[in-house]
């Protein structure tokens, strides 16, 4: 991965590069070299939280062959993501290749219907994840990794931090792939430009009415206004996110939960960290580099892949590149 070059017809490590190896990928690559890919059988499960609410989860079974236990592959979706998004699917024909089962849980309110708290999710949910993890090892039994897109993988990320040794006593490697670290410097490199015309754009169009629709169910959550008027994550997560999950803002929201300050913190499990040197989302010079990490965390930062794109082959192209290069990372300690 680290020598990853997007095929020629993507090519550009600058801007231009970074934003086609996003774009183009998550709407016409496929998740499979097939051209006509199988359609993934996934099985849904809806778990009561114990705060009264839910999660859906959805699983891919592998057939159980004798008395031994299949590894389980675990993967945490990006802003808005879900089973179905094209990173997810791309793991999930890896994983059944593989003879493994795979789950993929669902942030509150990204499984297509929306929760019933009052509470949505966070990029530092690291004590949902917690939940999540304990409940698949103590159903599934077998060896279990776990890889984190995005956003869901600094929130994987803050779950290794904050569980330190425990963290291996649930899962035997992490991996995450284009997640955004240091919260602030994300946060303002999608909220200028180009990235603020069609990124956060993008996500505000899907996260405002959900935000609204909380609103209907808890009269008086938050300020009207206030979230309609917002053109920014950092204004959205101002009104919504940052106070309905205990911060006080976004800069202390976004300060808490950023991953990279603790790398370093990481201990007693192997955790590969995955960042293409021209994400649109993830400024280059932002990224972590060894002084920033321990020995037990590995970083690939290639020049190319855009954000959670790596597209490789022919157009429209395929998105197997990343779960056939962490796949077996992962797979090594299982």
């Amino acid at each position: 991965m680290q020598s990853y070059r997007a095929p020629r017809w993507l090519a550009g490590r600058g801007g231009w590069g970074g934003n086609a190896q996003t774009i183009w990928p998550a709407l016409f690559s496929r998740p499979h070299t097939s051209p006509a890919p199988a359609n993934v059988p996934y099985q849904r499960q809806r778990w009561d939280t114990p705060d009264g609410d839910f999660v859906d989860v959805d699983l891919l079974l592998a057939p159980k062959v004798g008395a031994a236990l299949t590894p389980l592959l675990v993967l945490f979706h990006g802003l808005e993501g879900s089973s179905r998004s094209h990173y997810a699917l791309a793991f999930a024909h890896w994983a059944r290749a593989q003879g493994w089962s795979y789950a993929v849980p669902h942030f509150r309110g990204c499984s297509g219907e929306l929760n019933l708290g009052p509470r949505s999710y966070h990029s530092g949910d690291f004590m949902e994840i917690d939940w999540i993890l304990r409940r698949l090892l103590a159903e599934h039994g077998g060896p279990m990794a776990v890889v984190g897109i995005s956003m869901g993988g600094n929130a994987l990320l803050r779950w290794a931090q904050e569980s330190g040794t425990g963290a291996a006593k649930v899962a035997k490697a992490v991996a995450t792939v284009s997640s955004p670290m240091d919260l602030a410097a994300a946060g303002e490199a999608i909220g200028r430009g180009f990235n603020r015309q069609v990124y956060t754009r993008m996500f505000l169009k899907s996260m405002k009415p959900k935000a609204l629709a909380k609103l209907a169910q808890f009269p008086g959550l938050f300020d009207e206004q206030a979230l309609r008027a917002s053109r920014d994550l950092f204004e959205f997560d101002n009104v919504f996110t940052a106070p309905l999950h205990g911060f006080t803002g976004t800069r202390d929201y976004w300060a808490r939960c950023s991953a990279q300050p603790r790398l370093n913190l990481i201990t007693g499990m192997p955790a590969l960290v995955v960042n293409a040197r021209n994400d649109p989302f993830i400024p280059g010079g932002s990224l972590p580099g060894l002084g920033d990490v321990g020995g037990w965390v590995t970083l690939w930062q290639p020049d190319e892949g855009g954000h959670v794109g790596f597209p490789s082959g022919p157009m429209p192209g395929h998105v197997t590149t990343l779960p056939e290069a962490v796949g077996p990372w992962l797979a090594q300690y299982l």
